[in-house]
């Protein structure tokens, strides 16, 4: 029986550890199984947010950029989260964002698991949704913000909560914890030829940047010239540009 644990969840930019951004965290410090302390915090992704994570979530471009850095935010939740078993639904998806953060910081993050899906994955029929969403609705599990950092870790607490009063006598193998395991590598700082690219690249669209160039990376870097130019275009190739420059000068 696990009776001491921190639920977590997070809220990203998108769904690739490597190339996006941790947004919201939220945990729940449970001991002898009650709560006895949460943490939440808001992050600054430093770029605009794409329009389906503001309808996912409600955080919109005001909120995220009141955030705090990652860099004050990590080794706050690193501490609140200590030694202890990290539960979560989905937790590996977490995990993998967390631990990237630890490795580009060059601190250590090693934790076991509880993950709310796989035990849902195991106990319940195949047919079944599995999504936090659905079983909130069908364990009546009542949540303020629905996809918030915060209210989904509680959420994700109380279902485990109500799998392990329902099955673990009879499936005590499924609420085993498990070594969370994410290869990842230190990330690169982006290049001067990124930087600059991205730089002309905002200036060509007349796009003000909300950027951390010191601490940005080189998959930083290439999502941010990407989602310009999927947004805006490319800019003309020096040639072209010249002569455009040419012609206004005529006209």
């Amino acid at each position: 029986m696990i009776e001491d644990y921190v639920a977590i969840d997070l809220e990203m930019t998108g769904l690739n550890a490597k190339r996006d951004s941790i947004l919201e965290i939220g945990a729940v410090r449970v001991k002898q199984k009650k709560v006895v302390d949460t943490y939440q915090a808001m992050i600054h992704p430093h770029m605009e947010l794409p329009e389906e994570v503001t309808r996912l979530t409600g955080i919109t471009n005001d909120m995220a950029g009141k955030g705090r850095e990652l860099d004050d935010v990590f080794p706050e939740i690193a501490d609140f989260c200590g030694d202890f078993l990290l539960l979560g639904h989905n937790v590996g998806f977490d995990y993998g964002f967390l631990k990237q953060a630890a490795i580009n910081r060059n601190m250590m993050f090693e934790h076991q698991g509880i993950d709310t899906l796989k035990i849902a994955r195991k106990l319940l029929a195949p047919e079944d949704k599995k999504t936090l969403q659905l079983l909130c609705d069908r364990y009546q599990i009542h949540r303020v913000h629905r996809h918030r950092a915060l209210d989904d870790a509680l959420a994700a607490k109380e279902l485990y909560e109500i799998f392990e009063k329902e099955y673990e006598m009879q499936r005590p193998e499924v609420f085993v914890p498990y070594p969370l395991i994410y290869k990842a590598k230190k990330q690169s700082p982006a290049t001067g030829r990124q930087k600059n690219h991205l730089r002309q690249l905002a200036d060509y669209h007349n796009i003000v940047l909300n950027i951390s160039w010191e601490t940005l990376t080189k998959n930083e870097a290439s999502r941010q010239i990407d989602r310009l130019i999927a947004k805006y275009g490319r800019m003309p190739k020096p040639d072209h540009l010249s002569a455009d420059l040419k012609s206004e000068k005529h006209t």
